[in-house]
């Protein structure tokens, strides 16, 4: 990382925090004995992961379920 650049640009740099940040929210969850993932399923369960440790799960679910009713009866309106 080019961290002169980066200060420059108004980037901040604050690797500590980023790498426990990741440590948390990757780490964690991904990183267990015996576990495999595929690309496409470890950037699931990541973006799973991140929107319930955001505190978005309740308006993520709403969201989901307000696109399938759409979706499964595109003529309602509500």
């Amino acid at each position: 990382m080019r961290d002169d650049e980066c200060l420059r640009e108004g980037y901040p740099i604050a690797s500590g925090v980023i790498e426990g940040a990741c440590r948390h929210v990757v780490g964690d969850r991904l990183d267990r004995t015996g576990t495999r993932w595929s690309v496409a399923g470890a950037v699931a369960m990541l973006a799973t992961r991140t929107t319930y440790l955001s505190d978005d799960w309740q308006d993520y679910h709403q969201f989901r379920i307000s696109r399938e009713q759409t979706r499964l009866h595109p003529n309602t309106k509500t």
